[in-house]
C-alpha cells in the first residue's frame, strides 16, 4: 500500500506541477495579446492625429489645428506633438514644437515647448526618428518641468517626410503608464475570478501578479510594492531577443517562479509572477488526502483482520 501511495503521489505531484505551469503560461500569452491590442489600437488612434499633421503643414497655425482636431481620439494619451525641423517655419526660429495636452479628462492646452532650454533636436527620440526612417516606441522615460504634465512616459514616434522625401518634423503621442498600471489590474482580476479556469483550487489563494518588464530587465508597470528587477543576464538576454521563459527566483525574500514572454508591437515582455508556495499547496492538498486514504484503509484492514480472528476463535 505504500509503495502504492508514493507512485499516487508522485503521479499527482507531476500532474499538478504541469496544470501549474499550463495554467500560468496561458495567463501570461493572454496578458501579452491583451496589452498588445491596447497599444496597437493606440498606435492606429496616434498615426491618424500624424496624418492629420501631415496634411496640413501649410503654416504653424493649421498644424495646431490639426493635432487639436484629433486629440479626444484617445483618453489614455496624453498628449500629441509635432517637433520640426530647425526654422522650417521662419517666423518660428529654430525651435518649433507645439504639445496639445490633457489639463484635465475633458480640456486640452497648446503650449510651444520647443526652447534652447529643450531642444528636442538633440533627444533620443527624435535622433533615432531621423535615423530609423519609421514608427517606433520610445524606451521609458520621465520628463520633468514643474508643471502638472510632468510624470512617466513612453512616447509613440513617426517622422513626417515631405514630397521631396525630406524630413519635416517628428510626430509623437505621450502616454503615461496609468493605462497600462490599470489594465494589468483588470487582467490579474479576471485570472483570479474566472470561474472556469479556477474550478479546481485545492486550498490556493491564487496571489499571482502581472507586471510589464522592459527589454533590459526593468519593471516599468506593476502592482504596488510588487517590481520585479531582473538582474539575470540569461534572463535580460532573452528578453531582448523577445523569447519565452521560466525561472524560480526570490523575489522580496519570497521564492517564487516567473512565467516571461514577449509582448507584440514594443520592445517589452509581460511576466506573471507566482508564489511558489501557492502553487506547492495542492500537493500538500493531495498529501493529505492520500494520508487519509491511508490511514482509513489501515484501519479498515485492521478491523477485517481483527473481525476474522474473532471468527476463527469462535
Amino acid at each position: 500500500m505504500i509503495v502504492v501511495l508514493a507512485l499516487s503521489f508522485r503521479i499527482c505531484y507531476h500532474a499538478v506541477r504541469a496544470e501549474s505551469h499550463v495554467r500560468y503560461v496561458g495567463m501570461m500569452n493572454v496578458a501579452s495579446e491583451k496589452i498588445a491590442k491596447t497599444i496597437r489600437g493606440m498606435e492606429m488612434n496616434a498615426k491618424n492625429v500624424f496624418d492629420e499633421v501631415e496634411k496640413h503643414m501649410s503654416s504653424p497655425e493649421t498644424v495646431v489645428a490639426a493635432l487639436e482636431s484629433k486629440t479626444s481620439l484617445n483618453p489614455d494619451v496624453r498628449g500629441y506633438f509635432a517637433a520640426f525641423e530647425p526654422n522650417y517655419f521662419e517666423q518660428k526660429g529654430r525651435w518649433f514644437e507645439p504639445y496639445v495636452h490633457h489639463v484635465d479628462s475633458s480640456e486640452f492646452v497648446v503650449r510651444q515647448v520647443g526652447s534652447a532650454r529643450h531642444d528636442y533636436t538633440k533627444s533620443d527620440w527624435y535622433v533615432r526618428a531621423k535615423e530609423l526612417g519609421k514608427s517606433f516606441w520610445s524606451e521609458p522615460y520621465y520628463y520633468y518641468d514643474g508643471t502638472s504634465i510632468s510624470g512617466h512616459y513612453c512616447t509613440f514616434v513617426k517622422p513626417i517626410y515631405n514630397v521631396a522625401g525630406h524630413l519635416v518634423c517628428v510626430c509623437g503621442a505621450d502616454m503615461t503608464f496609468e493605462w497600462l498600471t490599470k489594465e494589468l489590474q483588470q487582467i490579474d482580476d479576471d485570472g483570479r475570478e474566472d470561474d472556469m479556469l479556477n474550478m479546481y483550487r485545492m486550498n490556493r489563494k491564487f496571489d499571482f501578479y502581472t507586471v510589464v518588464l522592459n527589454k533590459d530587465g526593468g519593471c516599468i508597470a506593476y502592482p504596488v510594492e510588487k517590481s520585479v528587477p531582473i538582474k539575470d543576464k540569461d534572463i535580460i538576454c532573452d528578453l531582448k531577443e523577445k523569447k519565452s521563459g521560466m525561472v524560480d527566483m526570490e523575489i522580496d525574500g519570497v521564492p517564487s517562479t516567473v512565467y516571461y514572454g514577449p509582448i507584440e508591437y514594443i520592445d517589452w515582455s509581460v511576466a506573471v509572477v507566482v508564489p511558489r508556495e501557492d502553487t506547492q499547496k495542492p500537493l500538500l492538498w493531495l498529501g493529505l488526502v492520500l494520508l487519509s486514504v491511508a490511514v482509513a484503509g489501515i484501519v479498515v484492514v485492521w478491523l477485517i483482520c481483527r473481525r476474522m480472528r474473532y471468527v476463527e476463535a469462535v
